[in-house]
C-alpha cells in the first residue's frame, strides 16, 4: 500500500518541478514510510511513498516496463497478482521484481484499459506512456483506494489525498457550496467531487485517459444487476454454501502478504465471520481487534471477548474516552479531507495507531456486508414503508417499525407524531429515492445554519437532480431493494465509509484494510442472490448468517445488527477546547454557518439531556466543517520537511538520463 502524486505537463513539454514532487510525495509519508521514489522526464513526474507488504527487498517504485516506455505508480493489493504473472510470463513478458505492481503494468501493455476487470483487489494507480504521452489513472471497482486530481495552467496534478494537490501554489483552495449542499443532504458528496471546488475525485469503477489534448473518463464497472430470470433458484442451503466457499477463498487470497495479517473485531456477525475465516486460513491465532469505549451504550467489548474466546484469537482492545475522541478528532479530520457527520471515524483511527504499535500493518475487516446483504434498517425501513403504503390508513401496520426502532418509541409513543416521522412520503413508492429520501430530508435540516450567502447560493441547485444523473440505465424499474442497496454502496459506502471509516484513518497510521465482503467476485455473487434471501421478513443478512453458521455461535447469529457509533454530544460539551471553532468570530471569519443561529442551536444542545440523532448531527457537521476550512483554507502549512527519496530516475531531456539511489 502506499501514496502516489504526480503532475503533468499537458501543455507543452517542460521541467516538472522536482522539488513540488518530493513535497508532495513527502506529505503521503504516513501512507508509505518504508521508502520513496520518483520518475522524471520532460512530461510528467510520477512519486510514490510505499508501505512494503508484497517483496519488501525489490518492490520500489515507480516501475518500468522491458523497454522503459511505460511507467506505474501504485496504491493498493492485487490479489490475483501471482495467477496473471504466470500468464503473463508464458506470453513472454520479463519480470524485474516480485510485485503486483509489475503485473498490472505488463497487463496494461498487453491489453490497455481492458486490463481493469481481470483486476481482483483494490487500487489506485497511473500508469505513463512516454512514446505517446498519454497518462492513463485508474481506481477500483468500489472505491477502496482514492485517487484526487485537478489541471491548472496546462498541467494535471494527482494524488492520493487532497493535501498532497494543495502544496501546489497555484491551487486554490476553498470550500464548493453545492459539495456542502450534498454532504448536509447525502452525508457525503456524489461521485467525482469532493468538498474543496475544483478538486475531483476520480469515481469508483472508473479510469481517466489524459493526452496533451484531451481529458476523457470512463467507467469500466458498476453495481452488478441482474433481472429476476437469471437469480438463484436453487434452495438456500445450496446458496449459502456456495457463498460460504466463496467467501473462504475472499478471505484467504487477503492473507497473502509478506508481513502479518490482523483483523478487526467488533463482535457483531461480519467481523466475526472474517475474523473465523481468517483463523481457518491460519497456522497461529491470527490477532484481532477491537475498540472498548468509556460509554457503556457505545461499548461491545464483551461480546468482542466472547467471539474471541469462541475462535482463539489472540484479541487486543483500544480503549476510547471521550477525551479521547475530542482530542483526536482534528487530526482525523487532516486524515479524511471532508466533513463528516458522526464521530466514527475518531475511534477508529485510534484503533489504527494501536494496530501499528504491535507492528502489523494489514487488517482484514467485514465492511460491505450490511450493504452487500442487506444489514441495514434503512433496509427493512424500506420494506415496512411499502407494506404500509398498501393500506395508509391502516392503525397498526406502521408499528412494525418498532421492531427496528424500539427506543423511538419508548421515547415517544403518540400515534400522530410517529406517522409523521415516518409517514411522510408514504404513498410515493415510485420515487427512485423512496428508501433513502427520509433520512436525507431529516439530514438537510442543518442547512438551516448555512449563512445567508451560502443557502442564496444553493437555492437553485436540487441534489437530487443531480444523484440521478447518476443513475444506471432502468434503476426506477428495479425493485425497491435494490433501488435503496445500490443506493447505500455507492454513495454511503463508497464515498463515505470506504473513506472517512476505511482508508484514511487506517492509512493515517500506515495500516492497511482489506475487506473480503467487497471482492467483486463475492458482488456478482450477491446480485444473483433474490432479496426474500437477504433480508427474510424483517431479519436481515438472513443468506449470510446461515452461510458463516458453521464458524460462530448461535448468540453471534441471532444478535441484532448493531450499527458501529461512537459518542458526540458528551464528547463536544464536556470539554471546552473545540468551543473556539463556534465562537462567533471565527464562524464570521470563516464564513460557512451563521453565528446568530449556530449560537442558539449550541446553547439549546447543552440544555439538552439527551439530543436528538440529527441535532448530533448538525453539532458534528458544523464543528468538522469549521475544523477543515482553518486546516486547509484558513492555515493551511505548506509542508516542508526534510523529502528522503530512496531512489530517483531523472529522464529529462536537458539532464543526462540516472538513475539516483540514495
Amino acid at each position: 500500500m502506499c501514496g502516489i502524486a504526480g503532475i503533468y505537463n499537458r501543455a507543452a513539454p517542460g521541467s516538472v518541478d522536482k522539488d513540488l514532487l518530493g513535497r508532495m510525495v513527502g506529505v503521503l509519508h504516513h501512507r508509505g514510510p518504508d521508502e520513496s521514489g520518483m520518475y522524471l522526464d520532460d512530461r510528467v513526474g510520477l512519486g510514490s511513498a510505499r508501505l512494503s507488504i508484497i517483496d519488501l527487498e525489490s518492490g520500489l517504485q515507480p516501475i518500468p516496463n522491458e523497454d522503459r516506455s511505460l511507467w506505474i505508480t501504485f496504491n493498493g493489493e492485487i490479489y490475483n497478482y501471482r495467477e496473471k504473472r504466470r500468464e503473463l510470463e508464458a506470453r513472454g513478458h520479463v519480470f524485474e521484481t516480485a510485485t503486483d505492481t509489475e503485473v498490472i503494468l505488463h497487463l496494461y501493455e498487453e491489453h490497455g484499459a481492458d486490463c481493469l476487470p481481470e483486476l481482483n483487489g483494490q487500487f489506485a494507480f497511473a500508469i505513463w506512456n512516454s512514446n505517446t504521452k498519454e497518462l492513463f489513472l485508474a481506481r477500483d471497482r468500489v472505491g477502496i483506494r482514492p485517487l484526487y486530481y485537478t489541471s491548472i495552467n496546462g498541467q494535471l496534478v494527482f494524488a492520493s489525498e487532497i493535501k498532497a494537490l494543495f502544496l501546489h501554489n497555484e491551487i486554490r483552495r476553498e470550500f464548493d457550496e453545492h459539495a456542502l449542499k450534498q454532504i448536509f443532504t447525502f452525508w457525503t458528496t456524489l461521485p467525482g467531487r469532493t468538498v474543496f471546488r475544483g478538486i475531483h475525485e476520480l469515481p469508483a469503477g472508473h479510469y481517466l485517459r489524459i493526452t496533451p489534448n484531451t481529458v476523457r473518463q470512463e467507467q469500466y464497472w458498476d453495481v452488478p444487476y441482474y433481472p429476476p430470470s437469471q437469480r438463484f433458484s436453487n434452495s438456500p442451503g445450496n446458496v449459502a454454501a456456495d457463498l460460504r466457499d466463496l467467501l473462504m477463498d475472499a478471505v484467504k487470497i487477503r492473507l497473502q502478504a509478506d508481513v502479518p495479517v490482523g483483523t478487526y473485531l467488533s463482535g457483531g456477525l461480519d467481523s466475526s465471520g472474517i475474523s473465523a475465516m481468517a483463523m481457518k486460513h491460519a497456522s497461529r491465532p491470527v490477532t484481532s481487534y477491537g475498540i472498548r469505549f468509556q460509554e457503556p451504550e457505545f461499548n461491545e467489548s464483551q461480546e468482542q471477548q466472547t467471539v474471541s474466546e469462541f475462535l482463539g484469537t489472540d484479541h487486543r482492545m483500544k480503549t476510547v474516552g471521550n477525551s479521547d475522541i475530542l482530542q483526536a478528532l482534528p487530526a482525523t479530520l487532516w486524515h479524511c479531507e471532508a466533513p463528516i457527520l458522526r464521530t466514527a471515524p475518531v475511534p477508529l483511527y485510534l484503533l489504527s495507531d494501536k494496530v501499528r504499535e504491535d507492528g502489523l500493518k494489514v487488517v482484514l475487516t467485514g465492511e460491505g456486508a450490511d450493504e452487500v446483504f442487506g444489514g441495514y434498517n434503512i433496509f427493512r425501513e424500506m420494506k415496512v414503508r411499502r407494506f404500509w403504503a398498501r393500506q395508509p390508513g391502516s392503525a397498526f401496520r406502521y408499528k412494525l417499525l418498532s421492531i427496528l426502532y424500539p427506543y423511538v418509541f419508548r421515547q415517544n409513543n403518540n400515534p400522530g407524531v410517529l406517522r409523521n416521522i415516518f409517514g411522510r412520503h408514504l404513498t410515493e413508492t415510485g420515487d427512485p429515492f423512496y428508501s433513502h429520501r427520509l433520512r436525507w430530508e431529516n439530514t438537510s435540516r442543518n442547512q438551516l445554519y448555512f449563512q445567508d450567502s451560502i443557502r442564496q447560493s444553493i437555492t437553485e441547485y436540487d441534489p437530487y437532480e443531480d444523484l440521478e444523473r447518476h443513475l444506471p440505465d432502468g434503476f426506477r424499474e428495479w425493485t425497491g431493494m435494490e433501488q435503496s442497496q445500490y443506493l447505500e454502496m455507492r454513495l454511503f459506502m463508497t464515498n463515505y465509509l470506504l473513506a472517512a471509516q476505511g482508508d484514511r484513518v487506517a492509512m493515517a497510521n500506515s495500516v492497511e484494510v482489506r475487506l473480503p465482503f467487497l471482492d467483486h467476485r463475492v458482488l456478482d455473487f450477491a446480485a444473483r442472490i433474490p432479496s426474500h434471501l437477504k433480508i427474510r421478513g424483517l431479519r436481515e443478512k438472513y443468506i449470510l448468517k446461515k452461510a458463516l453458521s458453521p464458524f460462530l455461535p448461535e448468540k453471534v447469529l441471532r444478535r441484532a445488527k448493531k450499527p458501529f457509533r461512537a459518542p458526540i454530544n458528551k464528547v463536544i460539551f464536556k470539554n471546552h477546547s473545540l468551543d473556539s471553532y463556534v465562537a462567533e468570530d471565527n464562524l464570521e471569519q470563516y464564513g460557512i454557518f451563521d453565528s446568530t443561529r449556530v449560537q442558539k442551536f449550541v446553547d439549546i444542545l447543552r440544555m439538552k439531556r439527551q439530543p436528538s440523532e440529527i441535532d448530533n448531527m448538525g453539532l458534528i457537521g458544523i464543528l468538522s466543517s469549521q475544523i477543515l476550512h482553518r486546516q486547509f483554507i484558513d492555515h493551511f502549512q505548506d509542508w516542508s520537511g526534510d523529502v528522503v527519496l530512496s531512489r530517483i530516475i531523472d529522464n529529462r531531456a536537458n539532464t543526462t538520463p540516472v538513475q539516483e539511489e540514495i
